[in-house]
């Protein structure tokens, strides 16, 4: 499992990291959020409205989530969050990390992982991307209107608020995940890695690439010759329907698997791990799925 930029080296802020701040952590509204991505800040945004500053660390369209270094602005902001939220199961370590160094007694850290309650398969590995899950994300809001309503019961009303027509969109994506399942239950299809498996999962979609290649790339590792000619062949003999390609990380085998899919007239989906650019959170799942769908035909 690649985790996002760890290390102690983090906690000594090298100068010329990326750090992404949507609200300006001077401002006077009552709550400070941090999230480790946009994909958080983007739903603690949606939740809180006007009544918090939100920071996201990472938020770059175009980078690798994976290789972020963190810096002293990021470190500044942790020390003074009420509120961070972080993805777990290994994703962003990095956030734990440097919270200890922070000394910030009275934050409250929600972790998507543990509140999913998403565990890894018997004799398998977890996939800690539970933001392509939708009912992971109905959990975390639920837990996130509760936290800031604690923290600002003023505002309560309006987290809750916010957090009910959050949810019904969520819900209405979760409608168009079992429309695609009612068409096309049981198709077969390819990832690269397994960042967009939930959805593909609740979609009906069965993912044919052999676990040792996904779980290569996503550790960083080579991928034996004979598991990527297997993959190959999943290409060449037009025996799935789509390629879910992560666009965020790319390497040698990835490309060769992609350029496979584009020569067999195989569809390609492209997703990410952090927000496209003018995207939120909903917004790209919808875009996501319809998508699919496409690419379903």
């Amino acid at each position: 499992m690649r985790t996002l930029g760890l290390g102690l080296a983090l906690v000594t802020m090298v100068a010329g990291c990326s750090t992404a701040t949507d609200t300006d952590q001077g401002s006077s509204t009552t709550l400070s959020v941090v999230a480790s991505t946009d994909v958080y800040g983007d739903i603690a945004r949606q939740i809180a409205g006007d009544e918090a500053d939100i920071t996201s660390i990472i938020s770059d369209p175009s980078a690798d989530p994976h290789s972020y270094e963190a810096n002293s602005r990021t470190q500044l902001a942790l020390a003074k969050a009420d509120v961070v939220i972080e993805n777990g199961g290994g994703y962003d370590d990095f956030v734990d990390t440097m919270l200890k160094a922070a000394g910030n007694a009275d934050v409250t850290v929600l972790n998507a992982v543990e509140i999913s309650g998403r565990t890894a398969p018997a004799g398998g590995e977890l996939n800690e991307h539970v933001w392509y899950d939708f009912p992971s994300i109905e959990k975390l809001t639920a837990q996130l209107v509760s936290t800031l309503s604690a923290k600002d019961p003023a505002n309560a009303a309006t987290f809750s608020a916010n957090g009910t027509a959050f949810t019904t969109k969520l819900r209405q994506l979760e409608s168009t995940e079992a429309s695609i399942k009612s068409a096309h239950d049981g198709t077969a299809v390819a990832i690269t890695e397994p960042v967009p498996l939930y959805l593909l999962e609740a979609s009906g979609l069965v993912d044919k690439v052999p676990s040792a290649f996904s779980e290569a790339i996503e550790e960083g590792t080579d991928v034996p010759a004979k598991v990527l000619a297997e993959t190959l062949e999943l290409f060449s003999g037009k025996e799935v329907a789509l390629l879910a390609y992560n666009a965020q990380t790319s390497g040698p085998e990835t490309e060769t698997v992609l350029a496979a899919a584009k020569a067999a007239g195989v569809a390609v989906v492209p997703v990410t791990e952090t927000l496209p650019e003018g995207e939120d959170y909903l917004t790209w799942m919808a875009g996501n799925l319809s998508a699919i769908q496409t690419a379903l035909g």
